[in-house]
């Protein structure tokens, strides 16, 4: 069957006719019934140009922008990084690392100084080329002292930028970093042109396979096609349409009445009736994504690590997998390394954090308390089914002493007005590529995204360290460590990991394999998939 698979790939390249594939598989001992099916499904599988696209989307606010620093959820990051604008690096469908705007890249052995090399014949929107002196603008933009990217704590080791040539880029680290490429892939770090950054954020100017026409934040961005695209393989449909829809309900039905061709965050109360619609295609993705509720450690009675534990505790997982998930998932473990990391510390290893109201209420008590009153806020902005997830929450703690008072918080500006700001809330994270770049951008003191304020002197050393080790023994060692301290001693609830699960039309296709590292095909399903 090696040779069946051959002929379909030379017959989806154009280099062999359709006379050719019929009598090579034929050849194979395929039955000449079956022989059209499989050249069907090669031009099924084979992208072509056309076609108005229309995606609901979640995770969209009023207050959002072209600024990738600024971008938080799932819409901004496939209008951003997903459609018109590109990152050095990219992380593939497969899991591994491949070049965007850079070609190719090395570094010295103590992975200190890092040399780009950029891909050439690559134009902006406005027709301006593509170079050196773009990336060190934009890196420049993160890591300035008045900067509020989210991107800032993952390159605030940068020393030094030295443009070798217009398309050769050498980077020195503070420290040594075996991970440099990969977070160079992260969707905060969209490349813009240098000299007009100002007017890139405000229209969108990137070197993406789409080009804004225009941007409604918490509303609507429309797109078309960037004909001058480096890239044969990329943007397929004329035009895109990507529209807010924060309400799983409406975004169910927008997708049945065809008013989309697809949607986020498909609800999984009722995927099973999607999945009888012959015309519909459910996608139930296994990722790092993890639905958590943070405390801000620095806020009483938070500042107490046994009520932190008391609260782990007291919430039952396997419940929340189940009613929440509908088991499109598994339970979590306080930390925040998934089942795609390289250097997961698997349960059995560490243990499995359960619900126990015994040890709930021992901890408790060590904290000085027989009884605990507390706010949760929660909203269905933060993950679908966030609220009834809180309830649950309620009810699991009640028999701890711990009475849970659940604050529904709306879902328009959850990321800007809740999440960061109340002391405990419901909040999910797509996860990382590596682990470096999880704990960095969200659990490493002073970080901007580090939701709990943790600030663990251990757990710091141990992050530098793990950092620069290239010895991937070694590396796992004091990784395992770290995911240990955040579970017995964090302040994040991490109760379960959820599939990334979406749906589709079967008017449009796409690739066979799916990306995982974000949700919509890795975020890229603007750029990726074409009318079927």
């Amino acid at each position: 069957m090696n040779r069946v698979m051959e002929l379909k790939a030379l017959l989806a390249a154009g280099r062999i006719s359709r006379r050719q594939f019929m009598e090579g598989v034929i050849a194979c001992g395929v039955a000449a019934t079956i022989a059209p099916s499989l050249m069907d499904e090669v031009y099924a599988a084979t992208p072509k140009k056309g076609g108005h696209f229309k995606i609901g989307v979640s995770g969209a606010n009023t207050s959002d922008s072209l600024d990738g620093g600024t971008h938080s959820d799932t819409y901004m990051q496939m209008v951003g990084m997903g459609a018109a604008f590109d990152c050095l690096t990219e992380v593939k469908a497969d899991g591994s690392l491949g070049g965007e705007l850079a070609e190719s890249w090395e570094a010295t052995p103590d992975a200190k100084v890092w040399t780009f090399k950029l891909r050439k014949g690559v134009t902006f929107h406005n027709g301006k080329d593509f170079g050196a002196d773009d990336v060190i603008e934009t890196i420049n933009h993160h890591i300035s002292e008045k900067s509020k990217s989210a991107a800032k704590s993952i390159l605030k080791p940068v020393q030094e930028m030295k443009k070798v040539d217009d398309h050769t880029l050498k980077v020195t680290l503070a420290t040594g970093n075996a991970d440099f490429p990969y977070l160079l892939s992260d969707y905060h770090i969209l490349v813009i042109p240098a000299g007009m950054k100002d007017e890139a954020i405000a229209k969108g100017i990137g070197t993406g396979a789409y080009k804004i026409e225009q941007f409604d934040p918490g509303v609507v961005t429309k797109m078309i096609r960037n004909e001058n695209d480096y890239r044969s393989d990329r943007g397929h449909f004329d035009s895109v349409e990507v529209i807010a829809m924060n309400d799983v309900t409406s975004r169910m039905s927008a997708l049945s009445t065809g008013e989309v061709h697809a949607i986020s965050r498909a609800d999984k109360k009722t995927l099973s009736l999607l999945k009888r619609n012959p015309k519909m295609e459910v996608h139930d993705i296994t990722g790092n994504q993890h639905y958590t509720f943070p405390m801000l450690t620095k806020v009483a009675p938070f500042d107490n690590n046994d009520v932190r534990l008391a609260l782990k505790y007291g919430v039952n997982r396997e419940e929340l997998v189940e009613k929440i998930l509908q088991g499109h998932g598994a339970v979590g473990n306080d930390h925040p390394i998934g089942p795609a990391n390289q250097y997961l510390a698997k349960p059995d290893d560490i243990g499995q954090r359960e619900y126990d109201p015994d040890k709930s209420k021992f901890h408790l008590k060590k904290a000085g308390l027989d009884s605990l009153k507390i706010d949760l806020s929660s909203s269905d902005g933060a993950f679908a089914g966030a609220v009834d997830a809180a309830v649950l929450y309620q009810a699991s703690a009640r028999e701890a002493g711990i009475e849970i008072n659940v604050v529904r918080e709306a879902a328009d500006g959850y990321w800007s007005n809740v999440w960061l700001k109340k002391p405990w809330c419901a909040c999910y994270w797509s996860g990382r590529a590596t682990e470096d770049w999880m704990f960095n951008t969200a659990y490493e003191k002073g970080v901007p995204w580090n939701d709990s304020q943790f600030d663990h002197e251990r757990f710091n050393k141990l992050l530098l360290e793990a950092r620069a080790e290239l010895n991937s023994g070694k590396r796992r060692e004091l990784y395992r460590e770290m995911q240990v301290i955040v579970k017995d001693e964090g302040g994040v609830v991490v109760p379960m990991y959820a599939n990334y699960v979406y749906a589709s039309s079967k008017d449009v296709a796409h690739p066979e394999k799916l990306g995982n590292i974000w949700t919509m095909d890795g975020a890229r399903m603007i750029e990726r998939w074409w009318m079927a």
